[in-house]
């Protein structure tokens, strides 16, 4: 990948449960190069889309499918320093299905994990455990 070998890892200040966010490559090195991300519906939607580890798989079949190029980012959310609300996602996501949303940018400071996300071999992602 892109200046990711395989896993870069950085210190968790919180050590509760972590919050994710995907990303292209190409995001990812923006990401790192100008300190916070603020996605391109950031403007009209006045949010970043998060995703539990156990939920991600949902947005990302959705979105991504088949694409090679995704990172995932885990997430401190200690140190997101704006409020995250979790509301519901679209139709077709579980009625009970509640996706965190950042309502600021996303700091490179809370990136705790970031990893290939690759897709099966059928095109879809897998589900990750928490």
């Amino acid at each position: 990948m892109n200046g990711l070998s395989d896993v870069e890892v950085f210190p968790d200040a919180s050590g509760g449960t972590p919050l994710v966010h995907l990303c292209s490559e190409s995001e990812w090195s923006a990401l790192r190069r100008d300190g916070e991300r603020r996605p391109p519906g950031f403007a009209a939607d006045g949010f970043v889309h998060l995703s539990t580890p156990n939920q991600v798989h949902l947005p990302a079949d959705r979105l991504f499918r088949g694409r090679n190029d995704l990172v995932l980012l885990t997430l401190d959310a200690a140190r997101l320093g704006a409020p995250v609300r979790f509301e519901p996602g679209v139709a077709d996501d579980p009625a009970d299905a509640r996706f965190p949303h950042l309502y600021g940018p996303l700091p490179l400071g809370a990136v705790i994990r970031a990893e290939p996300y690759p897709p099966g071999p059928d095109g879809r992602f897998p589900p990750r455990e928490t």
